[in-house]
């Protein structure tokens, strides 16, 4: 029986493991934590008993039927439709923006067609291909609802100017024409009933597979596996010989208090002179408990350092060099696969980095049975 090992307890080094043990092999299982689930990893709160989420929160939203599937073989998803509010000016809007917004901001009651019109001739039309973060929002939205809205908060979130961000960012068109505040778009939504780390639990519990909580990986441990799939920074993976690739933090300070806090999951506050970037009420996520206590979460932004957990990829143009070198080396690595988020360098949602974990394992046990080259990167970071 072949042995390999998962570098990182979250979604994408669970689903690689389980897939890679129910075809017969053995998997040992590392996280530096005292948790599994990562990023994801939701906990009861002794004192209130609402279910947190640690690292902030996270909703799943998909189209993809299969990721689905495989999810609701753990858990029982609950109905949860993300509604979030932003406060910009000292008032409150429904975020994303829509009809609602839209009439709220300008003091109108315009239909779906005027308001339609309306946002374009507020729109900057001169910009023909938006290069900039504040140019794909300029183009679409124009200049009152970009300040009021993303201006701000974006500087906050990124810690940059959004003339330096690139468009992508903003990848959907920002403003809908009519009452729908659904965040998300996705066919499948919702949150498990017992959080997301009773999923990875659940994924994890196989006697094939080995979980070792509070033990760091090193680079020395690949040779004695037959095949490691890295699920931490790449850049980490070799001891930031080449520099640190740029990520974004959080901090967060607690709220505790009795009732209702905000009355919603999420408050954004728009305003740069806020510190904050958002407000979480975790009780809010749960809608089908009842609470006589709250917990909040205010969530801070800033650059990631030396000993912080990494949460988003910053990916400016000033890192491309460095990280094409740090593939360079990945690919020269060999036995080892590098994954997910921090491994491949990506931003990415929960359910493609399921996905693409089930994508990964089926595909390497299919080049290990015809004895061909597995590679660095299944997902290409560039």
């Amino acid at each position: 029986m072949t042995h390999f090992a998962a570098i990182g307890a979250g979604f994408s080094g669970a689903v690689i493991a389980r897939t890679l043990v129910e075809a017969g092999h053995r998997v040992t299982v590392f996280d530096a934590r005292t948790h599994v689930a990562g990023n994801c990893h939701t906990e009861r709160d002794p004192e209130s008993g609402v279910m947190v989420h640690k690292y902030g929160p996270h909703i799943f939203h998909t189209d993809n039927e299969r990721v689905w599937e495989y999810l609701n073989q753990y858990t029982e998803f609950m109905p949860y439709t993300n509604r979030v509010k932003t406060i910009s000016g000292g008032k409150v809007y429904s975020l994303p923006i829509n009809l609602l917004t839209i009439n709220q901001f300008f003091g109108e009651a315009m239909s779906p067609a005027e308001a339609r019109a309306f946002i374009e001739k507020q729109a900057d039309l001169n910009i023909e291909d938006p290069q900039t973060f504040e140019e794909q929002a300029l183009r679409f939205v124009g200049k009152d609802l970009y300040e009021a809205f993303f201006k701000g908060y974006t500087q906050k979130q990124w810690g940059c100017s959004p003339t330096q961000l690139p468009a992508s960012i903003l990848k959907r068109l920002p403003v809908r024409f009519n009452y729908d505040d659904n965040y998300f778009f996705h066919k499948y939504q919702g949150m498990p009933r017992e959080g997301y780390t009773a999923i990875v639990e659940k994924i994890l519990d196989h006697p094939n597979i080995s979980v070792r909580l509070s033990t760091p990986f090193s680079r020395s441990q690949v040779k004695d596996y037959d095949h490691v799939f890295y699920s931490g920074p790449v850049d980490g993976y070799f001891n930031y010989e080449l520099g640190r690739l740029g990520y974004r933090t959080l901090d967060f300070k607690e709220i505790r208090t009795d009732g209702d806090y905000q009355g919603c999951a999420v408050m954004n506050y728009a305003d740069e002179s806020v510190p904050y970037t958002r407000i979480a009420e975790h009780k809010h996520f749960s809608p089908w408990e009842e609470h006589d206590k709250t917990v909040c979460f205010a969530e801070y932004s800033r650059t990631c350092e030396s000993g912080d957990i990494p949460y988003y990829p910053v990916r400016l143009a000033q890192e491309q060099t460095m990280l094409r070198d740090y593939i360079k080396k990945a690919r020269a690595e060999p036995g080892v696969s590098f994954v997910g988020r921090l491994g491949t360098y990506r931003y990415l949602d929960m359910d493609v980095t399921i996905a693409e974990a089930m994508h990964l394992a089926e595909s390497f046990l299919e080049l290990t049975a015809k004895n061909n080259p597995v590679p660095a990167f299944f997902n290409e970071p560039i």
